[in-house]
C-alpha cells in the first residue's frame, strides 16, 4: 500500500480535503467512517474498513475489526491504546503483543525517517537561522528530541536558545546549547516530554502550563513543530505576565480561551 499525503472524503454533503498526518483515528459505525483529527474535529464519511486502510497507508495500525489509528499519535499501550493527546481506545487484547510489534516497527521506521535535510548542522548555522530570535524579550528555543527504541521521548538536546532562555534557565547559553536537559538537571522532570513529542510527532501547537521543579518557576510554554525531530519552545515565567483588560470583550475571550464558554 502506498502512502499518501492527503485523502478527499465526502463529510455532511461537501468534499473535505485531509491532511493524513493530522488523522489520530477512524471508528467504524454501521457503513460509516468517523475520521477523528488533531483539534477534536471529527468528519464521518461512507466509506469502508478496506478503502481508509488502503488510502492512509502504512503509518496506521489495526486496533481491533473496526478501529484504525494512527502510529505516530500513539504515547503507549496498556490496557488501552493511549494517545498522546490524552484518549484512549480499546483494543483486540489477544492480539496486544502483535499490536506492540507492529507499532514499535512502525514508530522505529518513522524515527529513522527523520532526515537531516534542511536542517542545520551545526551551533553557527542555528544561530544564524534563528537570528531574529537573540534579543526578544522572551526566552525561545529549539530542541531536538531524543527517542527511545519504543519511540518514547525521553530527553532532548538545546540546540538553539537566545540570552532571555540562559536567564530563565538559570544556565549560561554556552552550557545550555548542545547539552541534553537531563544532563543539565538531574531533577528533571518528564511531564513536559509528552507536550513536546506531541509537538515533534504530530505537528501540534500546544500551551503547557505547569510547575517546572528543576528551575522552582512556574511556566507558560508554546511550543510547535519546527524542524522533522524537532520543536521550538517559546517560554514565559507566569510570574511576570500581567494580564490588563482593554475592552468589554476581554472577558469573553478568557472564557473562550479556557474552554467554558456556556453553549
Amino acid at each position: 500500500m502506498q502512502e499518501t499525503n492527503y485523502i478527499t472524503i465526502k463529510s455532511n454533503k461537501k468534499q473535505v480535503v485531509l491532511g493524513v498526518s493530522t488523522i489520530l483515528y477512524v471508528l467504524m459505525v454501521g457503513k460509516n467512517a468517523q475520521i477523528h483529527v488533531s483539534g477534536g474535529k471529527v468528519y464521518e464519511t461512507r466509506m469502508t474498513f478496506f478503502e481508509l486502510e488502503e488510502k492512509l497507508g502504512e503509518g496506521f495500525i489495526k486496533v481491533n475489526r473496526g478501529c484504525i489509528v494512527s502510529a505516530m499519535a500513539i504515547h503507549d499501550i496498556t490496557d488501552n491504546v493511549n494517545l498522546s493527546n490524552g484518549e484512549s481506545l480499546v483494543y483486540t487484547l489477544r492480539k496486544k503483543k502483535q499490536i506492540i510489534d507492529q507499532l514499535h516497527e512502525k514508530q522505529k521506521n518513522m524515527i529513522h525517517s527523520f532526515a537531516d535535510e534542511g536542517i542545520p548542522q551545526t551551533e553557527e548555522e542555528y544561530r544564524r537561522h534563528y537570528s531574529n530570535f537573540d534579543n526578544l524579550p522572551f526566552a525561545f528555543t529549539d530542541i531536538e528530541m531524543i527517542f527511545n527504541e519504543e519511540r518514547h521521548a525521553v530527553d532532548w538536546i538545546f540546540r538553539y536558545g537566545n540570552q532571555a532562555l540562559a536567564k530563565l534557565e538559570k544556565l549560561p547559553l554556552e552550557q545550555l546549547i548542545g547539552s541534553s536537559f537531563g544532563s543539565l538537571f538531574s531533577n528533571m522532570d518528564s511531564k513536559w516530554l509528552r507536550g513536546y513529542e506531541r509537538a515533534t510527532l504530530f505537528g501540534e501547537t500546544l500551551e503547557l502550563i505547569d510547575y517546572s521543579p528543576e528551575i522552582d518557576t512556574y511556566l507558560k510554554v508554546i511550543c510547535f513543530p519546527t524542524f522533522k525531530g524537532h520543536c521550538g519552545c517559546i517560554l514565559f515565567d507566569i510570574s511576570e505576565i500581567k494580564f490588563t483588560k482593554n475592552s468589554s470583550d476581554a472577558e469573553k475571550a478568557l472564557l473562550l480561551y479556557f474552554g467554558r464558554m456556556p453553549e
